[in-house]
């Protein structure tokens, strides 16, 4: 099925059902602050994480991230429970430093009440939801699914799927906002459209 095209962020009402967010990097500029939590968590460990390496995977679940920096530190297994520990205690206590990706909150904001509206993350749902809370975003959507609540994460289309499954629409029905090559490669799996970002947004790191 050919699926219509997207204009830009000027969406024509009637030519969708729902609105799919991704959070980090595409409703909140998160990765800053996500990559000091990380550098906080690892310090224990007397190791650290540079951006440079960091900000070309903020796409993984948090799991594949710590599968790569495992192999790139030579380190067969960290000890992940105690690092998460750490690594969303230091996140949690950065929130007041996140702010809106503000051309993409506009959109919600424009459709919130008018359509169904799901954030989908790789990430963990308490940092999701307190990423959103923080940006006084959070009301704006129906569901939250979080990489708790599916199997596989992103770049398979689990996570998309369920937040269509939740909303009680059909998958082509849906647009996807996505900052990552994961995210637009789950949405592409889901039978989705969906909306690269970083046409409208580049920050700079």
């Amino acid at each position: 099925m050919r699926l219509p095209e997207v204009s830009a962020l000027a969406l024509a009402e009637g030519t969708f059902s729902a609105l799919i967010f991704d959070c980090d990097g595409t409703l909140v500029d998160t990765a800053p602050a996500h990559l000091r939590a990380l550098q906080v968590g690892l310090a224990a460990l007397e190791l650290t994480m540079t951006p440079e390496w960091y900000y070309p995977r903020g796409g993984l679940t948090p799991d594949a991230m710590w599968g790569e920096y495992e192999a790139h530190v030579g380190v067969a297994r960290l000890p992940r429970e105690s690092l998460n520990q750490r690594y969303t205690a230091a996140f949690q206590e950065g929130l007041d430093r996140l702010e809106e990706v503000t051309v993409i909150a506009e959109v919600a904001r424009a459709w919130h009440g008018r359509v169904p509206m799901a954030v989908a993350s790789n990430g963990r749902r308490l940092n999701v939801e307190a990423s959103l809370r923080a940006t006084k975003l959070l009301g704006l959507f129906d569901w939250v699914v979080a990489a708790e609540d599916v199997r596989h994460g992103k770049p398979e289309p689990d996570v998309f799927l369920e937040a269509a499954r939740r909303m009680k629409v059909e998958p082509e029905g849906c647009i996807v906002f996505e900052d990552s090559n994961e995210g637009l490669e789950a949405a592409r799996r889901a039978g989705m459209r969906a909306i690269d970002i970083r046409e409208f947004f580049r920050p700079e790191r």
